[in-house]
């Protein structure tokens, strides 16, 4: 059954971003949004090697679902996904995922994202994260979440930048993507660092809105 991990499964929201658990029947929404999106995500990420189309087909998403399901009732992590809603409608629009999560003395989890580029800088992923986040201090139970970055990737590092991680390290030969071994900057945040602002939602609230 689900919630073998604390916290979840979970519904987020904060005005028009909305975060759920993924259903079956968001295959043709995700496999149009990440066949759209190939130009924007796939230098970033560690993909299985064979065509995009076809590793973001609707077939492929039933087996992205069901590792995704296995994971979170393991405890392994929270996948969600993340949703747009306007004009009475709700549409997927990108993904939050804490993965590898470790609990007793650790309590820790690396946090991964990735949003459609015709909704990227309107503030839906960093609130997203910082949903995640705040999540995952409280209800999920853990103490520090990390995010690691190619350094190439900008508008990545802004969202973990405007949110207030602190950039800790740099891992060289990191991880395998598009074709090569790659470096990544490691940010974190503990919930000590967070706590007396309300939470992680709170501060990008505050320094988002416009004075």
């Amino acid at each position: 059954m689900l919630g073998a991990t604390p916290g979840w499964p979970a519904v987020l929201a904060d005005g028009p971003v909305l975060l759920r658990p993924y259903k079956r029947s968001d295959a043709r929404a995700w496999s149009e949004l990440r066949i759209a999106n190939q130009a924007w995500l796939a230098p970033w990420e560690s993909a299985p090697p064979g065509p995009w189309a076809e590793m973001n087909s609707t077939r492929a998403y039933a087996f992205v679902y069901r590792d995704m399901r296995r994971a979170a009732r393991r405890g392994d992590s929270m996948p969600f996904a993340v949703c747009l809603r306007e004009g009475g409608r709700e549409r997927l629009v990108g993904h939050v995922n804490l993965g590898n999560i470790v609990r007793r003395a650790f309590a820790s989890a690396y946090a991964g994202y990735w949003v459609d580029y015709r909704v990227a800088g309107r503030g839906v992923i960093p609130t997203a994260l910082a949903l995640a986040v705040d999540h995952a201090f409280g209800p999920g139970g853990l103490h520090r979440i990390e995010v690691n970055i190619r350094p190439e990737n900008g508008p990545s590092r802004r969202v973990v930048e405007k949110l207030g991680f602190r950039e800790e390290a740099y891992h060289q030969r990191y991880m395998h993507i598009d074709g090569g071994w790659r470096d990544h900057l490691g940010y974190a945040m503990t919930s000590e660092e967070i706590a007396a602002e309300g939470g992680l939602l709170t501060r990008w609230k505050r320094v988002h809105t416009p004075k």
